[in-house]
């Protein structure tokens, strides 16, 4: 990809643990390689994040909390309160697994009013808002259907995957999603992306943010492809 520099590739990453048996050794690890690597964001649960705030105070990584994650059956206050709790602790950003059952209803007021909730309590709090699909699980009418909920509501984000499900980011779903939202919002793939021309194939087709749990082995990869 013309252009692209190992330090601007950096920023385009969420560094990721989201395992259930992650340790505080673990987040320190995420933690040092995302201070190490200048990357966007560590991407984790929202119980650890008072202490990755800490472990990263004094650099502009931000903190992101997955909200009621994987699965996104919680309630909308469960998932409002699981959010203001993660932003008084720290997090610079929020991500968000929809009610992909509801979706599955045809109940679209529900996910429009779950969305303009937490994208108001983000946005109140001046705090980046993204709202996770979980595409594998999803026809490409129902992708379609979110993505345009989210051009009129406007969350910062709208992204592929959990990593959890039973299939991660696709190219083809990453385009389709741009291709609603347009300028409007920005796109996030994430799940699966675990080597560099998977990553620059996403940022091809849209992507302006990568959720990925080896963030560090795909920018050694770039730097060994493109030595400076």
């Amino acid at each position: 990809m013309k252009n692209m520099t190992a330090a601007r590739l950096a920023k385009y990453f969420d560094h990721t643990q989201l395992k259930a048996y992650a340790t505080q050794d673990d987040f320190r690890v995420l933690c040092a390689e995302a201070k190490q690597h200048n990357f966007m964001m560590v991407a984790i649960n929202s119980a650890p994040v008072a202490a990755c705030k800490a472990l990263l105070a004094g650099t502009d990584v931000h903190v992101g909390a997955a909200i009621s994650f994987p699965l996104g059956q919680t309630t909308i206050a469960v998932k409002c309160f699981e959010t203001e709790q993660a932003i008084a602790e720290g997090a610079d950003e929020i991500d968000y697994v929809i009610n992909i059952g509801k979706l599955k209803e045809g109940n679209y007021a529900w996910i429009e009013e779950e969305m303009r909730a937490i994208v108001s309590l983000c946005r109140a709090a001046g705090v980046c808002s993204k709202v996770i699909f979980e595409t594998c699980y999803l026809t490409k009418d129902e992708i379609v259907r979110v993505a345009e909920i989210a051009r009129d509501v406007k969350p910062d984000f709208v992204k592929t995957s959990t990593g959890f499900g039973t299939g991660g980011a696709t190219v083809e779903d990453v385009a389709l999603m741009k291709k609603v939202v347009g300028d409007a919002v920005k796109v996030k793939a994430s799940g699966g992306v675990r080597d560099l021309d998977t990553c620059l194939a996403m940022i091809e087709a849209g992507a302006e943010r990568i959720g990925s749990s080896n963030s560090v082995g795909i920018l050694e990869e770039f730097r060994l492809r493109n030595p400076q």
